[in-house]
Formats: structure tokens, C-alpha cells, sequence
């Protein structure tokens, strides 16, 4: 993912939430993705998909059975 993607994706995110906790962390191994990190803790990818000109940005969040409360 493109560095300006990343600024530009990250800004927007902290903005939509109203959290600057939120930042986005390149992937060494995987160029199309970023990890979503909110206060220092992993929350999930970002991947930008590219299709016919058209550029669109899709979050996965994973959320652990055992992190959520009884």
C-alpha cells in the first residue's frame, strides 16, 4: 500500500472514530495491507483492492471468543 494511501486512510479513520489512538502499520511481508493498531493493540488488517481504476479500502477485524466478557 501506497504511503500516501496509508497518511490519507489513517487520518480518516482517526477523524470518522475521534480517536488518534488509531494508527495504521505497514506489513513487511504482504505490500497490498496494513495492520490496524488502536492505543498500541492489534485490532485488524486494512487491504486496498484496485479494480478497473476504481480504488476501495476493506477492513477485517478479528475479535477473539476468549477477549470478549462473560
Amino acid at each position: 500500500m501506497k504511503q500516501t494511501d496509508v497518511v490519507r486512510l489513517q487520518q480518516y479513520l482517526q477523524g470518522k472514530f475521534d480517536h488518534d489512538g488509531i494508527k495504521l502499520v505497514q506489513r513487511p511481508q504482504a505490500k497490498d495491507s496494513v495492520e490496524l493498531m488502536v492505543d498500541g493493540e492489534f485490532l485488524g488488517v486494512v487491504y486496498r483492492d484496485e479494480d478497473e481504476g476504481e480504488v476501495s479500502f476493506s477492513l477485517s477485524i478479528c475479535v477473539l471468543e476468549e477477549d470478549l466478557p462473560d
